[in-house]
């Protein structure tokens, strides 16, 4: 059986507390308590979904137990209704400000209360979701790493330098964040490489180079069985992020903008800080040696357009360095 949002009903007014049981008793799961202070402690025991809080209580107003669930780390997110008498405007400024997130008029409305809580658990369940989603990405790209010389730091810098080269293109802002997400997955297919081509501390034969092409399509294959925009990105990314403008690249030897924007931005960011990054079979190059490097593959690995526009915001790009080198 589905398990049911708890919610806490705070009340020093006992036929108040039977109302609100009657009308959410078949839907949800519900705590009781008569006054702040045990309201405080049913929140500690019980960590609800949800706390439907009265404002007019002795010794401890709902402000005060709001405010309070707000200045604690472990219980600000929870969300509180307030239910109350209290009309005026500058009462519900002053709940809002101590950090509810609604109000409920008494006497209350059966429909009305079922919708308000319906509609605050839907924000808690999207929430849970997008951090859910948001932790998955994170472990995908890490995972693509797992076995690899690259540390962890790598694909987050990585990512932070191609939002920089998008945004100086042009990409709108809820564009970047798809990106920045997108980016970090680009290695996944790393995950069907043998360790001994992987942690080869040297450089690669060209037998295990043509092992080791096979992760662009290896990932391609795993992330573009979502039809989320932030995996259809990543898959595009995976596969083409070793295409090179001049048709050279790999897998599928595309050329010029036949290759996604997405995963020319990321060939240009994956370069630069694979040269300054420390591996086993090298040290990091200077930042004058590695941009020197860059510049000769320009028109023929880097769309030139796009490196332009990353050569000229070196200043953001070594902020970057300098933040994650921090």
């Amino acid at each position: 059986m589905k398990e049911k949002f708890k919610i806490l009903l705070v009340d020093d007014e006992p036929n108040n507390l039977k109302l609100l049981q009657q009308i959410l008793m078949d839907h949800y799961q519900l705590i009781f308590a008569p006054n702040g202070e045990k309201a405080l402690a049913a929140v500690g025991a019980h960590a609800p979904d949800l706390v439907l809080l009265d404002i007019m209580m002795p010794d401890m107003s709902g402000y005060e137990v709001c405010q309070r669930l707000k200045e604690n780390s472990k219980t600000e997110s929870i969300p509180v209704i307030f239910v109350t008498a209290m009309g005026e405007q500058e009462d519900e400024t002053r709940g809002f400000d101590v950090g509810g997130v609604d109000f409920i008029q008494k006497p209350v409305s059966g429909p009305i209360v079922l919708r308000r809580v319906q509609t605050h658990l839907s924000l808690v369940r999207a929430k849970d979701l997008e951090e859910l989603a948001i932790a998955s990405i994170h472990m995908l790209g890490e995972a693509g790493h797992y076995n690899d010389t690259d540390t962890g730091e790598h694909i987050w810098r990585m990512a932070a330098y191609a939002a920089s080269i998008a945004a100086a293109a042009g990409w709108s802002k809820h564009k970047i964040e798809i990106f920045e997400l997108a980016g970090p997955m680009h290695d996944t297919g790393k995950i069907g490489i043998p360790d001994s081509v992987l942690k080869a501390p040297r450089e690669l034969t060209a037998q295990e180079w043509e092992i080791m092409k096979n992760h662009s399509q290896i990932g391609y294959d795993i992330i573009s069985q979502s039809s989320n925009p932030i995996f259809k990105m990543a898959a595009e990314i995976a596969l083409g992020h070793h295409e090179k403008w001049d048709g050279s690249g790999y897998p599928k030897g595309l050329s010029g903008e036949e290759i996604p924007e997405c995963a020319r931005i990321i060939a240009i960011a994956d370069v630069f800080d694979a040269l300054t990054m420390k591996r086993p079979y090298k040290e990091a190059w200077p930042i004058e040696k590695a941009l020197e490097i860059m510049k000769q593959d320009v028109g023929s690995h880097f769309d030139p357009r796009l490196a332009e526009l990353f050569f000229n915001n070196q200043d953001e790009i070594l902020a970057i360095k300098n933040k994650w080198g921090d």
